[in-house]
């Protein structure tokens, strides 16, 4: 029989060492996990959530601007820009992310390198939907979409120089833009959320502040007024090869604004790919001298005053007025003897400035003053012009005589068009707005009723005897041309000039004002009449029209009978 093997006692302490290993390797693995668990657990939880909880930005969308009807003149639509983590990503992968932004590699190559520290570095703005399928498809560590807003504007560059243009950031710069940018303005929310080892967003833990909207913007424009002037005034610049150009509408009663259209425009929705210049409102923020528009005003102011009447006959013969040794007014012919009312048909300068000088200087100062001449309008457009008015302290004879025919003094086209609201309200001028209601609405009296019933009888005389270009057909129209010699250059051979016309309607009980400026005009001829009077024809007939009120020329002697018994 054989006897059974015994191990050896070497094998027990082999076997004893292993059991003790494996047991202290137990032990310290227990031990460390309570230390994770129990000692290092906020250490621990910090790190994790520096890792996956991040607190992210909620966009808000800024504020709409309609017109007064609720057609849309600006939105801002959602988009995506592409921003790059540069601790995360790869410099490897950076000519795939250039190719797919269409940007270039070289420069998003360097600005990788220059940001340092940074975790966040943009890597282009507001991209095309298929440029934002293009970066997510690449699925690549450190490059990610983020969600934005950019303003769009419908309308294009037919009410571009009122709304003005927002930038990059959705912040208002100009126009209305920046006007209101405090009640368009979003504020962005911020929730807490969990991502991923792409930096996806994965779980939300939590809301940390709402969003707030922009609140909408209502304005005084109609924009099928607008358009329409807009239509006219740049086929008149085309069809006179003239510089620039502005159109301003009113509506009388209210001081809303319910046009103001410039030459050239631009594009808002195209940034940066127009000339500085071209963002200019013209209509607002720049001063010209009146010229013979100015002469209605005058003659209100004469009436109104006492310092002559309707009948007042004015001397013009020889055709020229020499008021000191080498100053002289002239016409561009004898007129001879001229009531008031013919110094308007005719435009006479010899006969306004020699009926301005029966008016004392502080008398005229205070009219103009009133009307808003050397004012900011007040309506809160950035760079809103007041134009100038010197003192009458200052004011030497000749200054007042050419101030009578507009020069000397300046204004912007749309002070122009208020100063006339004051003519066609029966001498009471209101508050201009760009705001649908005229929140702000006050008037002021300008002159005594009969005196604006009187002079609007006079102004429709001169569209229908002198300036028939400008007569809206259907409507009694009343008006004044302006034509101002703007600059000299050179040897002074080379004349610039502005051509004007002043105006509203119907003429029985005027609703519209509107004026407008042709700068420059090299063909076609210059004067207000033939330039700018067929401009205000087409925008008045039209806005009329699209208002829906009543034409007014066939109760013409009922016309007659009011405006003359304001004599």
């Amino acid at each position: 029989m054989n006897r059974a093997r015994r191990p050896s006692r070497s094998w027990y302490w082999r076997g004893f060492v292993v059991l003790l290993f494996l047991s202290c390797a137990m032990l310290s693995l227990v031990v460390r996990a309570v230390h994770l668990q129990y000692v290092q657990q906020d250490q621990l939880q910090r790190e994790a959530d520096h890792r996956q909880l991040r607190v992210v930005e909620i966009p808000a969308r800024r504020g709409r601007i309609v017109d007064r009807n609720g057609d849309l003149l600006a939105v801002s639509t959602p988009i995506h820009s592409a921003w790059i983590d540069p601790s995360a990503f790869d410099a490897a992968n950076a000519r795939s992310v250039a190719f797919a932004l269409g940007i270039s590699h070289r420069k998003l190559r360097d600005r990788l390198e220059a940001a340092g520290g940074r975790r966040f570095l943009y890597a282009r703005r507001h991209l095309d939907p298929d440029t934002a399928a293009r970066v997510e498809q690449l699925m690549l560590p450190g490059v990610h979409l983020k969600r934005e807003y950019r303003r769009y504007y419908p309308a294009g560059e037919v009410s571009a120089h009122i709304l003005g243009v927002t930038d990059i950031d959705d912040t208002g710069i100009e126009g209305m833009e920046k006007a209101y940018n405090d009640v368009l303005r979003a504020t962005p929310g911020a929730k807490r959320v969990v991502r991923d080892l792409y930096s996806r967003s994965i779980k939300d833990l939590g809301l940390i502040r709402a969003p707030r909207y922009g609140r909408d913007l209502e304005l005084s424009f109609d924009q099928r007024i607008q358009y329409q002037a807009y239509r006219a005034l740049k086929k008149a610049i085309a069809a006179h090869a003239a510089k620039a150009g502005s159109v301003v509408v009113l509506d009388t009663r209210t001081g809303e604004v319910l046009a103001a259209v410039n030459q050239p425009s631009f594009n808002p929705n195209e940034r940066g790919g127009y000339r500085p210049g071209d963002r200019r409102n013209r209509a607002v923020i720049d001063s010209l001298e009146p010229g013979s528009t100015i002469k209605p005003l005058i003659v209100a102011a004469l009436l109104d005053g006492g310092y002559a009447a309707p009948d007042t006959v004015i001397e013009t013969s020889p055709g020229y007025y020499r008021i000191m040794r080498n100053k002289i007014v002239e016409d561009i012919r004898d007129y001879g003897r001229l009531d008031l009312p013919g110094i308007l048909v005719k435009s006479s300068n010899v006969g306004i400035s020699k009926a301005v000088l029966r008016m004392p200087a502080e008398a005229l100062w205070r009219v103009l003053d009133r009307l808003g001449f050397g004012h900011i309008p007040g309506t809160g457009f950035p760079g809103e012009a007041g134009g100038t008015l010197r003192y009458h302290t200052d004011w030497h004879r000749i200054e007042q005589a050419v101030m009578s025919y507009g020069y000397g003094v300046s204004l912007s086209p749309l002070q122009l068009a208020h100063s006339y609201t004051a003519l066609a309200n029966d001498g009471w001028q209101p508050t201009l707005s760009f705001l649908k209601g005229n929140p702000y609405l006050e008037k002021r009296r300008v002159f005594k009723p009969q005196t604006a019933r009187a002079v609007r009888a006079m102004l429709t005389r001169v569209v229908a005897e002198e300036r028939r270009l400008a007569k809206v057909r259907g409507f009694t129209t009343a008006g004044k041309t302006g034509t101002v010699r703007k600059s000299v250059r050179g040897s002074g051979e080379e004349t610039d000039y502005l051509s004007l016309f002043a105006g509203f309607a119907p003429a029985s009980a005027p609703r519209l004002i509107a004026v407008v400026v042709i700068d420059s005009p090299t063909r076609g001829g210059y004067y207000g009449g033939e330039v700018a009077a067929p401009v205000f024809a087409r925008v008045m007939s039209e806005s009329l029209r699209l208002l829906n009120i009543a034409d007014d020329e066939h109760p013409a002697d009922g016309f007659a009978a009011v405006a003359g018994g304001g004599g």
